[in-house]
């Protein structure tokens, strides 16, 4: 597995990577049943994953070539209007680049390019396991 590509667990929910660099990573995922809450609603948890992988695949495409690797140590989001169908939009922006922490701002849209939910993750950087 690489760390610079979406996780198996990424691969379930149907997170498909468009772009990464360590600055920017836009990312999409389509809307079906399987992330869905009983009331129809794509889960806050989806947006969340969404937001910690592409800000955990922005991280490594800068470390992992240095012998390090980013993990996720927080993951603040918001909720701010409810996706029902389509797909899922994200973009990922880097905030800071520090030795130990990496920090992204995280925005998800509709397909009108409305916002419907943000995040703020903070990435650890550590060494990478033998």
């Amino acid at each position: 597995m690489s760390f610079l590509e979406a996780s198996p667990f990424d691969r379930h929910y149907g997170l498909e990577i468009d772009e990464a660099t360590d600055e920017l990573v836009r990312a999409h995922v389509p809307v079906v049943e399987h992330v869905l809450q009983p009331v129809g609603l794509v889960h806050g948890g989806v947006h969340a994953s969404i937001a910690e992988a592409l800000a955990s695949v922005g991280t490594n495409v800068g470390v992992v070539p240095e012998g390090k690797i980013g993990l996720g140590q927080s993951n603040n989001s918001s909720f701010l209007r409810p996706i029902t169908e389509g797909t899922i939009h994200a973009i990922a922006r880097r905030r800071h680049r520090g030795r130990t922490t990496w920090i992204w701002d995280v925005e998800l849209t509709n397909d009108e390019g409305r916002l419907c939910a943000m995040s703020r993750v903070t990435i650890a950087v550590r060494d990478l396991p033998a």
